[in-house]
């Protein structure tokens, strides 16, 4: 419970964020408290009833009144039991409407944010604030708020009646209820931080969970699963004790509320009896009607009350959720941050870089005053050792980050000022790491253009190659990939996502290790293509093996975050630097192999 003392409990914002939520549901929910006045007021006629039955019924054996109230709390019952039924219904459809919409929102806005926000944040972190958090909005815009109002009205009328029959005896109950009320708010004020901190925790062990189930071929060839155990454990542990903390101040209410009840039952049996037993026309004088009526009224005022602590309990949970939904909108997406620029329209696709530093964590440059100019249908290679910021650059190209310092110029215009979506509608881009999603063949090659047909389809996979190996699967193109495509072989893998980059058409394309996972045969034949497919585009291309880069109209050799070497394939060799030393290399590798053809020989990094 430290954390709780520390942590100072701020409403305001959640309670703005909840305001919202419930006028954006207002019609329903106005028909749902429509439907609980009615309902609660036909339950006030039964306790009420009971003041006749034994002041008036029972003494006089009036058969005829006893056969109109009968009807009456008949016909009360029915109406209670019809209004309550369609309350249910009515406003559970509401809360569930209100977290899909919820749902929607918050995946909407997270896939718009910035690269940058996802390289800090786990995944399943992610995947909980989408569908975990929204669930407790149910108690706002669901049943639980209605009851929570109904009861208040509820006890309100009740304690009015209550005041009309014994006001001296319900203002000492009304004394109790205070203290009731007030470590109801303190128990709420102490328990919201513990549910918010549970939905951190959930989210940290869901997060986990998610890399090492994705991960799970890396976690077995260590076998790596005991560390993965205790990972878990470690989590779930921190997450019980977070629970549990939780059941014990829910527990203590509970207990609280039971003392309050029994409190409240022990003045009504002293005081009321000794009511009743008073002469009749005495100050303070009850008939035994007006008792057993004060006692029924009574329970309509502790009962709301007591279930209040539970939806209480509830409600915080929702607000805290709406805590932490809170803050990932409050995060600026990238089309928040660009409002208001002018559209980039048509694109010629010259790029330029002009002393461009950048740096992931801070004092740590990764590129360092990097200027060259990619002039429009022409192709730029990038060789140099890993991690020598090949890939960092190509990033920026893809203005997945923004230069720390300098600036990067598309037709002249800072990327800065263009607005991402427009920018990157002109992008074609073939990972290292090719990632494909859960579907078919079709649907991920058709994933850069939505509405591509069959034909369009099949037409890039000759170029790419795809189709030699479509051929060998029974279902073609409509062949299911498996999650991560993990069905394919790596190169299957990145022969479709460069057919996906030749289905978009790009205006200029990335090609990060786009051959990678190819064998040498298999590369030779999809480079055709891909030199097609360069032929009038801007083009980046990075690449190991010095030998798909020959025809590039320029080589930048990066070293330590910065262009050590530039120049055309003859110009570097004849330079006779670093570029040259690379070459050498794989030359001697390339004819070691052709010496020794069935030796496997690691391809000599760049």
């Amino acid at each position: 419970m430290t954390d709780t003392k520390k942590k100072k409990i701020h409403w305001g914002p959640a309670w703005g964020e909840a305001k919202d939520l419930i006028w954006r549901h207002r019609k329903r929910l106005s028909i749902g408290l429509g439907l609980m006045l009615i309902s609660r007021s036909a339950g006030f006629v039964l306790p009420y009833s009971s003041k006749i039955f034994m002041d008036e019924i029972i003494p006089n054996k009036n058969m005829e009144l006893l056969q109109q109230l009968v009807m009456i709390v008949g016909i009360t019952t029915v109406i209670q039991a019809i209004t309550t039924y369609a309350l249910s219904q009515i406003m559970s459809v509401a809360a569930q409407r209100a977290i899909m919409d919820m749902r929607k929102s918050v995946q909407q806005h997270i896939t718009r944010l910035p690269t940058s926000f996802f390289d800090e944040t786990k995944s399943g972190v992610l995947i909980s604030r989408i569908m975990t958090d929204p669930e407790g909005i149910r108690n706002l815009v669901g049943t639980g708020l209605t009851q929570m109002i109904g009861g208040i009205l509820t006890a309100s009328v009740a304690f009015a009646y209550l005041l009309y029959l014994n006001w001296t005896m319900t203002l000492i109950i009304l004394f109790v209820l205070a203290v009731f009320g007030g470590g109801m708010a303190y128990a709420f004020n102490r328990l919201r931080p513990i549910f918010r901190k549970r939905g951190e925790i959930n989210a940290d062990v869901t997060g986990r969970l998610n890399e090492s189930l994705g991960g799970v071929r890396v976690v077995k060839a260590y076998t790596a699963e005991k560390r993965e155990d205790i990972l878990f454990a470690e989590g779930v542990h921190k997450l019980f004790r977070n629970v549990a903390s939780s059941i014990t101040g829910v527990s203590a209410i509970t207990a609280f509320s039971t003392v309050i009840i029994g409190g409240i039952g022990i003045l009504v049996m002293t005081l009321g009896g000794n009511a009743v037993m008073q002469e009749p026309g005495t100050s303070g004088y009850m008939t035994l009607g007006d008792l057993i009526s004060y006692l029924l009224f009574t329970g309509l005022v502790v009962a709301p009350l007591v279930n209040m602590a539970n939806i209480g309990t509830q409600i915080t949970d929702a607000f805290a959720g709406l805590d932490r939904i809170r803050e990932i909108k409050q995060t600026p997406t990238e089309g928040q941050q660009q409002e208001g620029m002018e559209s980039l329209g048509q694109l010629n696709g010259d790029i330029s870089f002009e002393n461009v530093t950048f740096e992931y964590d801070e004092g740590v440059p990764v590129l360092k005053n990097i200027s060259f100019e990619a002039k429009a249908g022409t192709t730029t290679a990038l060789v140099g050792s890993s991690g020598s910021g090949k890939s960092t650059l190509i990033g920026l190209v893809m203005a997945f980050h923004y230069p720390k310092s300098g600036r990067i110029l598309i037709d002249g215009r800072d990327l800065t000022n263009i607005p991402l979506k427009d920018y990157r509608s002109h992008l074609g881009v073939v990972m290292q790491d090719n990632f494909l999603f859960e579907g078919t063949i079709a649907d991920n090659i058709r994933y850069s253009k939505p509405h591509a047909t069959i034909e369009e389809i099949r037409r890039v996979g000759l170029v790419s190659h795809v189709a030699e190996f479509v051929d060998q699967f029974e279902d073609g193109y409509d062949t299911i990939v498996g999650e991560r495509g993990v069905k394919l072989s790596g190169g299957q893998r990145q022969r479709v996502a460069i057919a996906r980059a030749i289905l978009a058409n790009p205006d200029i394309l990335i090609l990060d290790e786009a051959t990678a996972s190819l064998d040498s045969e298999s590369e030779a034949k999809i480079q055709d293509g891909l030199e097609t497919l360069r032929e009038g585009r801007t083009s980046f291309i990075i690449a190991h093996r010095l030998s798909t880069i020959q025809s590039a109209d320029q080589i930048l050799v990066v070293e330590h975050g910065e262009i050590v070497e530039r120049g055309s394939h003859t110009e570097l060799l004849e330079l006779d630097g670093r570029y040259k030393q690379l070459y050498d290399k794989q030359y001697k590798f390339e004819m070691n192999r052709f010496i020794n053809p069935g030796e496997e020989i690691a391809i000599p990094e760049a």
